[in-house]
């Protein structure tokens, strides 16, 4: 759905705000792209929607050239900008109609996208009141609602639940995973790494507007951060001494009342190596994959980029 080789943009001559971003988000995905600020993420997504013109490289979307069918881009893309840009003193069903007016839809096809859209979001009962009288939350699920109006097959989030308290930006977060079809392709641009970590099917850092990872969180997680490990907790204090471990398991660390242990392969390892503590009398009581997140991955890539030292 969408699809990028080697997207670069310039500034005064001697500034690549993106430089050489090259990706692919399959129908049906959900893509959090990741960097800090300047990195060149929303650079990327005014690109994406045709709003510039790359410097260099290419990219389609739903199957049309940035640069040769912006149009046609204009007409698959809704775009939610960290600047929601709603008009205070229109209704919410009159924005709504308003931007379906500037899509081109007819008047009997913008009711009908207005009214499902109100009611989806749970804005039916407040539609014929100014939006600026909305709360946080309510705003921006006006302004996605915007975004949908043209049943668009991709969508452009920028910074979606930015400056919101967290009860809004659940409510948000929530409508981005409804909003998860076959049929449509999202791309998110946010600091929240616990956000992106909940929504996205697929990871990509950007630093100085060069992709540095590309994956899902799980292949992200073992190729930044290593094998996964796993640890193993014991009801009272169990010497180890000479454990044998099948082959693919490291002793990682130890103490009195647990092991912890790298596994290279989970499925074929973790069987053996559960079997060799129960048959040895260990008194057992849970093991479990230790948790490793996003953040860790993010924070040890900026590090290595930055040329820096990571502590976990």
């Amino acid at each position: 759905m969408i699809e990028t080789n080697d997207l670069s943009k310039q500034f005064n001559h001697d500034f690549w705000a993106v430089d050489g971003v090259t990706l692919t988000v399959q129908p049906g995905e959900i893509l959090a792209l990741l960097g800090q600020n300047g990195a060149g993420k929303t650079t990327t997504v005014r690109m994406l929607t045709a709003l510039l013109k790359p410097t260099r490289g290419w990219a389609r979307v739903g199957g049309h050239d940035i640069t040769k069918n912006p149009q046609e881009i204009r007409t698959n893309v809704g775009v939610l900008t960290e600047q929601h840009g709603l008009y205070m003193r229109m209704t919410g069903e009159e924005y709504l109609d308003f931007f379906g007016e500037v899509y081109g839809l007819e008047p009997k096809i913008r009711k009908a996208r207005s009214d499902y859209l109100l009611e989806y979001f749970g804005l039916t009962e407040s539609a014929r009141r100014r939006s600026g009288e909305y709360s946080k939350g309510m705003k921006q699920k006006l302004a996605l609602a915007r975004a949908l109006m043209h049943d668009p097959s991709v969508l452009l989030l920028d910074e979606p639940t930015s400056a919101m308290d967290p009860e809004s930006a659940q409510l948000v977060r929530n409508e981005i995973s409804r909003l998860r079809s076959s049929k449509r392709t999202i791309i998110i641009c946010t600091h929240n790494l616990a956000e992106a970590e909940a929504l996205a099917d697929k990871i990509a850092i950007i630093y100085r507007g060069k992709i540095l990872l590309n994956g899902t969180l799980d292949e992200l997680k073992r190729d930044v951060l290593g094998p996964v490990e796993y640890e193993a907790k014991f009801a009272e204090a169990f010497d180890a001494g000479d454990l044998e471990l099948p082959q693919g398991a490291t002793l990682a660390s130890r103490s009195a009342t647990s092991l912890k242990f790298r596994i290279e392969a989970p499925q074929a390892v973790n069987p053996k190596l559960v079997h060799m503590l129960t048959s040895r009398d260990a008194p057992l009581v849970s093991f479990h994959e230790v948790p490793r997140k996003l953040e860790q991955v993010y924070l040890k890539t900026m590090a290595d980029a930055q040329g820096g030292t990571y502590a976990a």
